[in-house]
């Protein structure tokens, strides 16, 4: 389609400030941005719609433009709602760069253009398929939420007879369609999220086809708009936060028709999850500037003021959060120059949600700041009550990864890993500073233990654990050597079970009983596998000092 075919239709509100002699060009796709440089996301051919929050004075102009020229959009649509009339100073630059200028009256939803822009490049191939497209625009676009992704799917279920569901990248329900009943059991939301990051991660190209039992799904990625145009520059930085759309039906045998809608389908998925995104700026700004003042050492008066700001914002309806938990996330990557801080703030965001509660907006009770590599979660507690067994209620680090363990796995591949640390309960803006360093220290007691996905909680510092990560690692090999590679030699040469013997009968606090019954022995012969463990080791295993010494070169090793 042509520029000049957008002017011409009256419902996109479109109103041209320059570049009239270049209304020929082809639109070939949509990209939404208030990124100062988009020009990762950008392949030519692009309407280019933007909110202006990129600009903060005239100076910046220049260079957005001279990217989007460079990049070969075919024009750029500025809308009025942000600054009221479009400055001067960006209608300059872009008739410097001979770039189409537009301006989208403030009436007019961006997702009404990128659906109409959308619908015209796929091509209305065929009629039933036009309807469904058609009647979601009109649908999707009626009110500020537009129905959401849950419009979008009935549409397919009662035009299409499709059942499909919009899932997190670790496998949370988003949406459903009512065709299709019921929730998708959990075990398969999470396999499909797994076989779905795992196809990403080995490059495949959607549809990516899973057979669960004996339903066969297709599963199609669902980019943000600031994406669709172009992949990002390497996998890693999108692959733990873009949504899915799963459909139950065998995608292989599809004509070219309906994979064109599926595909546009997900766009028009991507422009609510960037609504969502966009709702999302003002926690994450809230919880920057409260983690600026902790970091800073700002005055308890004056943070405690800052949450009071923050508290009805993440937990409407109450005023104030009696008490608050710290969460810190890392996710590194081996042998790439990827910033960690944006990836480990959009998975917080999502790992933090109740992983059986559907919706997108649960998560936008989560606020989470980066910086650097690391990002912080600032989570408020209605309360905080006592178990019977005396420990705390609210974020448990033990429980907060088992559900999302095996997608995150399958994202992380060989190459990446996600630790998280996580703080106790605290009730005043004086405990955030302990809280922060607290959940620091439990991240890096979660980073020195094996695994693609650990985490670590506040109880854990009261322990030993919490000195392990710190040992040199040349100290453990050797002190770990030391104790453990005679037993394990033995073992290797006798098959003799020292080294699962004396786990057991440390755990068994020294207790020849419950240790020989453990292990199916009979007592007079687990004393003789201890008596070879100290003779082998001269060590003497009714002593504390020695006992301790084991203890600790198993943990370590």
């Amino acid at each position: 389609m042509r520029l000049r075919a957008l002017l011409e239709t009256d419902a996109l509100g479109l109103r041209l400030l320059g570049g009239e002699d270049e209304l020929d060009r082809t639109v070939r796709g949509v990209m939404t941005t208030d990124l100062k440089d988009p020009s990762r996301y950008l392949s030519g051919g692009e309407l280019v719609l933007t909110g202006l929050a990129w600009r903060h004075d005239a100076a910046d102009s220049e260079p957005f433009v001279r990217i989007l020229a460079g990049a070969g959009v075919a024009g750029l649509a500025a809308g009025e709602a942000e600054l009221g009339d479009i400055p001067d100073d960006l209608v300059l630059a872009c008739a410097r760069h001979r770039l189409p200028l537009f301006a989208v009256n403030e009436s007019v939803a961006f997702a009404t253009i990128t659906e109409y822009v959308v619908r015209q490049v796929s091509g209305e191939r065929a009629g039933d398929l036009a309807a469904v497209v058609d009647r979601h625009r009109r649908m999707m676009t009626s009110g500020p939420a537009g129905g959401g992704p849950d419009v979008v799917l009935d549409l397919l279920g009662s035009d299409l007879d499709l059942r499909a569901w919009v899932l997190s990248p670790t496998g949370r329900p988003i949406a459903g369609s009512k065709l299709a009943g019921q929730a998708l059991p959990a075990d398969v939301c999470a396999k499909l999220a797994a076989e779905h990051l795992a196809a990403v991660r080995t490059g495949r190209r959607g549809p990516h086809r899973v057979a669960v039992g004996s339903a066969t799904y297709s599963l199609f990625p669902i980019r943000s708009s600031g994406r669709s145009a172009g992949a990002a520059r390497d996998v890693r930085e999108s692959v733990l936060s873009d949504w899915l759309l799963a459909v139950e039906a065998d995608a292989g045998d599809w004509p070219a028709e309906r994979l064109d809608l599926l595909q546009g389908v997900t766009q028009l998925i991507a422009v609510e999850r960037d609504r969502r995104d966009a709702a999302r700026t003002v926690r994450r700004r809230l919880a920057q500037e409260v983690l600026e003042l902790v970091q800073t050492g700002a005055a308890p008066a004056e943070i405690a003021a800052r949450l009071r700001v923050a508290a009805p914002v993440l937990l409407p309806g109450l005023g104030a959060a009696p008490h608050w938990q710290v969460v810190v996330a890392r996710v590194e990557w081996e042998g790439g120059a990827i910033e960690g801080g944006p990836v480990a703030q959009s998975l917080l965001e999502e790992i933090l949600v109740d992983p059986l509660t559907v919706g997108p907006e649960p998560s936008d009770r989560i606020a989470v700041a980066h910086t650097g590599d690391e990002a912080i979660a600032l989570v408020p507690l209605p309360a905080v009550s006592t178990e019977h067994d005396g420990s705390e209620s609210g974020v448990l680090a033990d429980t907060l990864l088992e559900a999302v363990r095996d997608p995150l796995s399958a994202g992380l591949d060989d190459d990446g890993r996600v630790t998280l640390g996580v703080s106790a309960a605290v009730h005043s803006a004086e405990g955030l500073r302990g809280a922060l360093e607290e959940a620091r220290h439990a991240r890096r007691v979660a980073a020195a233990r094996p695994g693609r996905v650990c985490a670590a909680g506040h109880q854990e510092l009261a322990s030993h654990v919490l000195l392990l990560p710190f040992v040199p690692d040349d100290v453990r090999r050797a002190f770990t050597a030391r104790l453990l590679d005679p037993l394990r030699d033995y073992d290797r040469r006798h098959r003799a079970e020292l080294i699962p013997t004396l786990e057991a009968f440390l755990d068994c606090d020294g207790s020849w009983t419950r240790c020989a019954a453990r292990l199916h022995l009979h007592v007079n012969t687990l004393r003789y596998r201890v008596g070879r463990i100290e003779q082998l080791t001269s060590r003497d295993l009714s002593r504390l000092e020695d006992k301790l010494d084991f203890f600790l070169a198993l943990r370590m090793s």
